[in-house]
């Protein structure tokens, strides 16, 4: 894996900014290398926890003479706009441009920098804050290798990368992975509910359902065969994972359901984009 790209400006200390922070601090980035503009005081703090990394409330009192190898955009999409106008000058001066702004497009970063500006747009997911995420990323036609290769590092820090070239298929990434911790959530939910009306205590019920989830998940990140495999080695033939997968697998189950709310959240990032 190549080296991490120094020095890095993030731009937004919130969650996934610090998420970030750490595993790039992990990785070993040296804290001076680390520069951060974050206007929550109780925030900067935070992340001063992390390291000895150089800390800003806004991007106009950055010095003049930083130049960032690595420009990183890690603010709210609704703010994204203002954020741009207020970076414009830094990244002028940065070797490229990540975002990991939801829903913000190659374009939105090409009309404020200039197409010539290297720019790569990712889509994490919240796993990223305990090292587990999957991001996806695309870059426009002015990266270059060591750009690309940069902002790969940048993100293995927090979980596995792949790219994309067609920019379109955000939208299903977003749809599959960006929103699928979601989905997980929701089938911990449904199973401790199930197993409440079966009769078990509520906390049980839950205990059960959270353990059995994040164990499979487990299994699953460990194992090389595909979760088919994984499937079918716990499914006995005439047994009680038969008969549930019976129902899950019917016309009207869960693949079904799984293709129609994927669908409509890649509808929705087409609406947002």
């Amino acid at each position: 894996m190549a080296a991490l790209p120094r020095p890095v400006l993030l731009v937004g200390g919130g969650k996934m900014g610090g998420a970030l922070l750490e595993g790039w601090l992990a990785r070993g980035l040296p804290a001076a290398d680390a520069h951060v503009v974050e206007p929550d005081a109780g925030r900067r703090a935070a992340l001063a926890a992390l390291g000895p990394v150089r800390s800003w409330a806004s991007v106009g009192e950055l010095p003049a003479e930083l130049r960032p190898a690595a420009l990183v955009l890690a603010v709210k999409p609704q703010v994204m706009d203002t954020v741009l106008a207020e970076t414009a000058e830094v990244a002028a001066r940065s070797g490229f441009v990540l975002s990991i702004a939801a829903g913000k497009e190659i374009a939105t970063f090409e009309r404020a920098f200039g197409a010539a500006r290297p720019i790569v747009r990712a889509m994490p997911n919240t796993p990223a804050a305990v090292g587990r995420g999957m991001t996806v990323l695309c870059a426009n036609a002015a990266c270059g290798a060591e750009a690309r290769a940069g902002a790969e590092a940048l993100m293995a820090a927090v979980g596995d990368v792949a790219w994309i070239e067609d920019e379109e298929l955000m939208h299903a990434v977003t749809a599959v992975s960006g929103s699928g911790p979601a989905y997980v959530f929701l089938l911990v939910e449904a199973m401790a509910a199930a197993g409440a009306r079966l009769g078990l205590p509520p906390a049980l019920a839950e205990r059960l359902a959270r353990r059995t989830v994040s164990g499979a998940g487990e299994l699953l990140h460990r194992s090389e065969q595909p979760a088919s495999e994984l499937r079918r080695a716990v499914t006995s033939p005439g047994g009680t994972t038969e008969a549930a997968l019976r129902v899950l697998m019917n016309e009207d189950g869960c693949e079904r359901l799984m293709s129609e709310a994927v669908a409509a959240a890649a509808r929705r990032s087409r609406e947002l984009a």
